[in-house]
């Protein structure tokens, strides 16, 4: 297969889009991390310590998440102008290892739903008793 410049191209707006969710998420996280520090202060309740701690293991997820996509997007860019200057056996190495950094990417945010999902449910068990 040929790797042309409108190839590692399309993966610029997937790249930025999934930037722009998991940016999203990080400030949601960071939010209510605030929160419920005030909340511990207040209280230093235990389930709260244990949502804490979630939160903060969520959080080097979510940093994890964009380092690798910001990675991902940097060498889709490094692959095209490769492939501009015609050095197109590096280009597609380049390229094969920046989708490998989206998968990376795209399983560390399936891990964090995972997390969040199961912290929720937590927080609904609590509520419920």
């Amino acid at each position: 297969m040929e790797l042309t410049l409108s190839i590692p191209a399309l993966l610029f707006p997937a790249i930025s889009l999934t930037m722009l969710a998991y940016n999203a998420r990080y400030l949601a996280i960071a939010a209510l991390i605030r929160q419920l520090h005030k909340q511990f202060e207040e209280t230093e309740d235990t389930p709260l310590k244990r949502q804490i701690d979630s939160l903060r293991k969520r959080l080097g997820i979510i940093k994890n998440m964009q380092a690798s996509a910001i990675v991902s997007f940097l060498l889709s860019a490094i692959s095209m102008f490769l492939i501009y200057v015609e050095f197109n056996v590096w280009a597609n190495i380049i390229f094969g290892v920046s989708l490998v950094f989206l998968m990376v990417s795209l399983i560390l945010s399936l891990i964090e739903v995972q997390l969040s999902t199961k912290a929720l449910g937590i927080q609904l068990k609590n509520m419920e008793e």
